[in-house]
């Protein structure tokens, strides 16, 4: 017995229509996991947008004590430039490190009203020729503990941190996502089975009069797979805010400069979009299979 896409779409509906309270639950679930799965690896795609433009250029920063004296400047300022290990560097004196205090801080006035110049402590910012992150460490170490310094920052210390703060958010993100794509599996199986056992009767009758498995099991496989596809895009949406407002907001002008690139690519946002569909289908027809095989053909 042949099916038609019309019947077919319409018992989809009705099946939908009847549990309409279990199915929007089920597409609310199937959402959200899929948005904390995607986010994972939106982040990731983030963090290392961020971090790879520093690679090649890892730099460190000397920061001196604002009242380190003019022979402590000029020891730290001739360890830099007679080193052969450093390529370039760069003085920040007290007045333009409070220019960038006051950038950075220019949403707290309080704050920057309370500071000034002569409290900033002046610094080095120094670019090593070798960009090896174990060189730069060890490069850095000979400058901590000098007279006049306070203390030695490397920007490898920092990206280090941005990436193990992304791999815990990313693991609750992925452990989250992964327990909800589970309870939506399940959610799946139960509505389709409460759906199988509301059209007890018509199942039979269906089947006396010569319908096959696929024509009665189709309907209902094409449920679990709607509710999935309309979580996947509510799932979008939530990836859609998540690159807008959260994401896209450290790549303004008026961001940490550390964290310029952290951004995602078009190409990333559209393979997580993809990536989510096609898990929102795996999960439709792992639960819907489970149903129509355990319970329809019993």
């Amino acid at each position: 017995m042949a099916i038609s896409p019309v019947y077919a779409l319409r018992e989809t509906g009705q099946n939908l229509w009847r549990n309409f309270m279990l199915s929007m639950a089920t597409v609310i679930t199937i959402g959200v996991s899929l948005w904390l799965f995607g986010g994972f690896f939106l982040f990731n795609y983030a963090v290392d947008n961020a971090t790879q433009r520093w690679e090649g250029g890892i730099e460190f920063v000397v920061w001196m004590n604002p009242e380190a004296t003019s022979e402590q400047n000029a020891n730290i300022l001739d360890a830099i430039m007679t080193s052969p290990e450093i390529q370039d560097y760069t003085f920040v004196d007290q007045d333009a490190a409070y220019e960038e205090f006051k950038d950075i801080f220019s949403d707290t006035p309080e704050l920057v009203e309370v500071v000034t110049p002569e409290v900033m402590p002046p610094s080095y910012r120094v670019v090593p020729v070798d960009p090896d992150a174990d060189v730069v460490a060890e490069l850095a170490s000979q400058f901590e503990g000098r007279p006049g310094v306070k203390t030695v920052v490397s920007a490898n210390d920092t990206i280090r941190d941005i990436q193990d703060l992304a791999d815990e958010v990313g693991t609750v993100f992925l452990a989250g996502s992964l327990v909800l794509l589970a309870a939506a599996t399940l959610l799946i199986l139960t509505n389709i089975v409460s759906a199988i056992r509301n059209r007890g009767r018509e199942i039979e009758i269906m089947k006396v009069v010569g319908a096959t498995n696929w024509f009665i099991r189709i309907p209902f496989m094409l449920e679990g797979i709607m509710q999935a596809m309309l979580g996947a895009v509510l799932a979008w949406g939530g990836l859609y805010v998540i690159d807008q407002r959260v994401i896209g907001r450290f790549s303004q002008p008026d961001s940490l400069e550390l964290m310029a690139g952290f951004q995602v690519e078009s190409d990333e946002l559209i393979f997580t979009g993809g990536l989510v569909l096609g898990i929102a289908l795996a999960v439709s027809v792992i639960g819907s299979s489970i149903a129509v095989t355990r319970y329809l053909d019993a």
